[in-house]
């Protein structure tokens, strides 16, 4: 199995995009996190739903803890009003990388060996031209292991 043949369409979102929209489309998708393009449609970052829930959460509840059991419901109701006007460029970490890019001839093995190395749950397919990188798909942690499982269970173990 090559890295083109697992690659999936995924959902991604622009550095410019509304990060509410960007928050519904990861709940409404349930996903772990989104990929992020820059303006040229290059892979920019990834967007952990982590990161997401943590713009929600007032700064002084995060440095102690013991406040959040003070906020009432209401006020916290109303935690998503933080992402109100922001971007997703807002809501990366300042120390955002690149997503792990892998090419599409590489193998499951070199994908899973990407994943592990940068503990990441997602991997971006890239081809890289001479007029940029053309993004194809990304792999998942859990589309990898349901294909290697797949893979195992046909006595296919040197399939990958």
């Amino acid at each position: 199995m090559r890295a083109r043949d697992l690659a999936v369409q995924y959902e991604s979102v622009s550095v410019d995009s509304d990060a509410l929209d960007a928050a519904r489309l990861m709940a409404e998708h349930q996903l772990p996190g989104l990929l992020v393009l820059g303006g040229d449609g290059e892979p920019k970052a990834i967007l952990p739903g982590s990161q997401m829930v943590k713009m929600l959460v007032p700064e002084y509840v995060i440095e102690d803890p013991t406040l959040a059991a003070v906020v009432d419901e209401r006020h916290a109701d109303r935690l998503c009003q933080a992402l109100t006007g922001r971007r997703v460029r807002d809501c990366l970490p300042a120390d955002a990388t690149p997503p792990p890019l892998a090419d599409p001839d590489d193998t499951a093995l070199e994908v899973a060996a990407l994943m592990a190395r940068v503990r990441s749950p997602l991997v971006a397919v890239a081809e890289k031209t001479v007029h940029g990188t053309h993004l194809i798909g990304v792999i998942t942690a859990s589309h990898l292991l349901h294909e290697l499982l797949r893979a195992a269970g046909e006595g296919g173990a040197g399939r990958v």
